[in-house]
Parts: C-alpha cells; structure tokens; sequence
C-alpha cells in the first residue's frame, strides 16, 4: 500500500536524509544539520518530484534549471561558516530553498534569479511557508545586489569560470564566497574563497556539477 505524502511522513524522510547523506558524509555544523532537519524540501520541489524530495541527487525545477542535491546544499552552506548575525547573498536562488536554509543561518538572505518563473513560485512559496528575512530579485545574479551590499557571505548556485567583479566587490572583507567554478579539464571544483586584506585564499571543496550561470 503507498501512504499518503503528508508533512509527518516527509519530515521522517527528511530525518533520514539529514542522518544518512548529510552527517555520514562528514557535515558537522550542528546549525546546519539542524536547518536541514526544519526545511520542508518537499515543499520546493515540482509536484511530480514528491516521492523523490529527499533523495540523494538533484531534481528537476523546468527552465533547464535543477534544485540541488540535499548534501551539497548542506556543505556550500556549512562552508560559509554563518553564525547568525550575517548578511548572505545567493546568486540563482531557483526555487528557493538554499536561501530558506540559509534564512536559519544568518540574519538576512538576499536572493537573485534569472528567470522570471521561478522568482515568482519561489517568492510563493517562501511567503506561504512564513519565512520573513529573504528579500528576493528577479534579475542577473552576476551583477549582485549593490544596494544590499556588502555581503559578509556569498553562494553562487550556478557555475562560472571566475568570480563575477561586481560579487567580489560586494563581498566583506573576511567574508567568504562559495561557488563552482569551471576548470580546464571539462569539469567543475566548488571552491570557497576568503576574502583578506591581502587579497584571496582560496581551497577546493570537491568536484561537482552545477547548471551554468548565465
């Protein structure tokens, strides 16, 4: 017999998750870990998508886009090291639900996204679910939000070749940029760069696969 996608049974796939694909693979950051636990990812994703909200790979949004797999939400966010009092930006906010688990980690979440669909569904969907401290845009991310900067924080949820000049400039000085970037070798590294008075420090997070940012 298949049960009924309710919210109760959502939130035990959503436990699972958490456990088995985020923690087991070495995510420690308990605010984390527990901002995963309170998102209701099912709630973001495409209706036809339900029975697959939580499982180990990213899923399809329309539009070429994707919302990404729940582990590599977990690690962009963990490596932005947010404590609480922090401005973040996300550049292809998508659905949003990277900028819903980051409103549990910081202060204020600014979000950008390119296409105008879904800008629209996420900002529904945000404002049903109650979350009140994401301001959304509709717009070309790599431009950033200069009237919100600077950002002590910035997540880049498209791939590019080097970090877009207006994001580095709007970005604190300490504070750190995740993002994929594009390689010579027909692959994609997410690297997270700290910004420093003497420039950047940059370390590699893995390899990964990401839609283009446009």
């Amino acid at each position: 017999m298949t049960l009924p996608i309710d919210d109760a049974r959502m939130g035990v796939a959503r436990e699972f998750m958490v456990e088995a694909q985020i923690r087991a693979r070495g995510v420690r950051d308990p605010r984390v870990l527990e901002a995963m636990r309170q998102t209701p990812r099912h709630k973001f994703v495409p209706d036809g998508c339900l029975i697959q909200a939580h499982e180990d790979h990213p899923l399809p949004l329309g539009l070429g886009q994707t919302i990404s797999q729940p582990y590599i939400v977990a690690h962009m966010a963990a490596h932005l090291e947010l404590r609480g009092h922090e401005r973040v930006l996300e550049v292809g906010s998508g659905c949003g639900y990277m900028a819903a688990v980051l409103s549990l980690l910081a202060k204020d979440v600014y979000g950008i996204e390119l296409e105008s669909e879904l800008y629209q569904h996420s900002l529904e969907t945000l404002g049903a679910l109650g979350y009140d401290n994401i301001q959304l845009r509709c717009g070309d991310g790599a431009q950033g939000w200069p009237e919100q900067a600077p950002f002590d924080a910035i997540v880049v949820s498209c791939a590019t070749d080097k970090v877009p000049d207006p994001l580095w400039n709007q970005l604190a000085e300490h504070g750190r940029i995740v993002l994929p970037l594009d390689t010579p070798f027909g692959y994609q590294e997410l690297v997270v760069i700290t910004k420093t008075a003497a420039g950047s420090q940059t370390r590699s997070l893995g390899a990964v696969a990401f839609v283009p940012l446009r």
